[in-house]
C-alpha cells in the first residue's frame, strides 16, 4: 500500500531530508585521502544527533553503522570500518535521517582526491540519470516512467543499470511501497499522486550489471570487479510534479 503524506507530514519530512542533505554537506570537507570510513561514519553521527534526529540505518536489519560507505567497486551497504581512502578512489555515502517519526534518505558518490576522467564521467552519469528519471516524477505518470527515464539515459551512455537493488517509498518506515525498479517499458506500475513520497535511487556500473554480496552479507560489489556509482534524492510527488525533500533549506 502506497501511503500519501499530509502537510504536516510533508513538513517533518522536508526537515528530516534538510537533515540529511547537511549531514552531505558536513561530510564532503572530510573526504580525502587519509581518512578512514569509520571517521566519516563519526562525523555523520554526530551530526544527525546534534540535529535532533537519530541515524536511519544504525541497527537497521542488523547493519552496524550510522552511513553505507561503499568504495569504487563497492555499490551499497558499505559498512563502515578501518579502510583508508586512497587519492583516486570514488566513495558512495548513503545517509538516512529519522526526525520526529519520519525519514529522510539521500546517497551520493563523491571523488577522493583526483580521480580518472572515466569515473568522473560515470559520477557524472549516474547523477544525471537520476535527474532524468526524477523528470518523469509527476502526478499523472505511471510509476515506471522514471525507471525507464534511468535506464534509457544511463545506457545511451555506454553504462549499465543494476537490477536487484531499486528504490523505495519512504515515510514513517525508511522503506515503504512502492519498489521503484530503474529500468523497464514506461506506462507500468501505480499511477503517481500528490502526497506520495519516493526515494529514487540509481546504481549504475562501468562494466556488467550485475552484483554480489561479500561474505560480510552486507557489503554489494560488481561481479566484474568494475566501479560503479549511486546516487538518491527523496522527493515528493506535488501538482507541478516533484519536490526535492533532501536538500538543504539554505541552498
Amino acid at each position: 500500500m502506497i501511503i500519501r503524506k499530509s502537510a504536516d507530514e510533508l513538513a517533518l519530512m522536508r526537515k528530516a531530508g534538510d537533515i540529511v542533505a547537511r549531514t552531505h554537506q558536513e561530510l564532503q570537507a572530510h573526504i580525502q585521502p587519509g581518512v578512514t570510513t569509520q571517521e566519516l561514519d563519526q562525523i555523520a553521527d554526530r551530526y544527525i544527533r546534534s540535529q535532533h534526529a537519530v541515524p536511519s540505518f544504525k541497527g537497521l536489519y542488523g547493519f552496524t553503522g550510522s552511513i553505507c560507505t561503499s568504495v569504487n567497486e563497492e555499490l551499497v551497504h558499505g559498512i563502515p570500518g578501518s579502510r583508508v581512502l586512497q587519492d583516486g578512489d570514488i566513495i558512495s555515502i548513503d545517509i538516512g535521517a529519522m526526525y520526529e517519526g519520519f525519514h529522510g534518505d539521500s546517497a551520493w558518490t563523491y571523488p577522493v582526491g583526483s580521480i580518472s576522467p572515466e569515473s568522473e564521467r560515470l559520477l557524472d552519469v549516474t547523477e544525471a540519470s537520476l535527474y532524468e528519471g526524477l523528470r518523469a516524477a509527476a502526478p499523472g505518470n505511471n510509476l515506471s516512467d522514471i525507471s525507464h527515464a534511468v535506464q534509457t539515459y544511463a545506457e545511451a551512455a555506454g553504462f549499465s543499470v543494476v537490477r536487484e537493488y531499486t528504490g523505495h517509498g519512504i515515510g514513517r518506515s525508511l522503506h515503504e511501497d512502492p519498489a521503484i525498479p530503474h529500468f523497464g517499458p514506461p506506462g507500468k506500475g501505480p499511477r503517481l499522486e500528490t502526497g506520495m513520497v519516493l526515494a529514487v535511487e540509481p546504481m549504475i556500473n562501468a562494466g556488467k550489471r550485475h552484483v554480489r554480496t561479500l561474505s560480510d552479507n552486507w557489503t554489494v560489489v560488481t561481479s566484474d570487479g568494475s566501479r560503479c556509482a549511486h546516487f538518491e534524492h527523496t522527493i515528493a510527488i506535488v501538482e507541478t510534479g516533484y519536490e526535492i525533500l533532501t536538500k538543504s533549506s539554505d541552498g
